[in-house]
């Protein structure tokens, strides 16, 4: 399709009623970071929404000048810990992300170069978490994690269609950047669970909301390897306009960061 009527498109978007106005919109910007430096890998923008009665989330994933290259789209249902998602990335056509439907829950993934996506319909165990799902798993077992007690969940893995035990499992208290906190670790809950990277994951103890993630992240770097950062959330979401919202889900992907 051709530039021109894209942007038409995007125009009458912005120029339309929000589907959400009326409802709160809330926006929080989060920094990765190299894991073991102060290099900044890329930028986060998170949207949290209500659409139709369902909680929804948008994070634009952007490159260090601000420019977006990926978009992920979360649908709190049919459970918050299991939601709905489409993940795509512009720069190689990466895509991920599980549907709701008839017959379970369908996961599809088109690798690089492939021109349709993989799927296949998956039956979600008890306690399944999805994607961004782990933070309302999180908030669901706080009181256990904070008195000391592990959580084994199974996960969803998109890539190998697969749904894997892991565990979450309280650490110390901290104070991260002044603020009282939690750590907690999450890793794969497999006797071979030694080969895989634990991930570390930080929450202010007072509204159990995520300061900080550590470990191997779903976006690549530019020879399409998984990256192991540093997410900080240095801010509380803040409340945001719900044209600015639709602005952002219209929002191009760039091809590279590059240049």
């Amino acid at each position: 399709m051709p530039r021109r009527p894209l942007r038409l498109l995007a125009a009458l978007m912005l120029m339309a009623p929000p589907a959400f106005a009326g409802t709160d919109v809330l926006r929080q910007e989060a920094i990765a970071y190299a894991r073991k430096s102060d290099t900044v890998l890329y930028r986060e923008s998170h949207w949290r929404y209500r659409q139709e009665g369902v909680a929804r989330r948008l994070v634009l994933y952007r490159c260090p000048d601000g420019r977006a290259f990926a978009r992920k789209t979360v649908v709190e249902r049919p459970a918050a810990q299991a939601p709905d998602f489409d993940f795509e990335d512009a720069r190689d056509g990466y895509r991920e992300g599980v549907r709701t439907g008839p017959g379970g829950r369908v996961v599809y993934v088109r690798d690089v170069g492939d021109a349709r996506p993989k799927e296949r319909t998956l039956s979600t165990p008890a306690g399944a978490v999805i994607d961004a799902g782990f933070d309302a798993s999180v908030r669901q077992h706080w009181e256990a994690l904070r008195s000391g007690r592990g959580v084994t969940q199974p996960f969803l893995l998109p890539s190998r269609f697969a749904f894997v035990p892991v565990k979450l499992q309280p650490g110390p208290a901290v104070r991260w950047n002044g603020v009282p906190a939690q750590r907690l670790s999450m890793k794969l809950d497999r006797w071979y669970g030694f080969v895989a990277p634990t991930m570390q994951l930080t929450y202010a103890s007072e509204d159990r909301r995520l300061l900080e993630f550590a470990g191997i992240a779903t976006i690549r770097d530019e020879e399409g390897r998984h990256q192991d950062v540093r997410i900080v959330f240095p801010q509380a979401a803040t409340p945001a306009d719900a044209r600015a919202l639709q602005g952002a889900l219209a929002t191009p992907l760039v091809r590279q960061c590059r240049g």
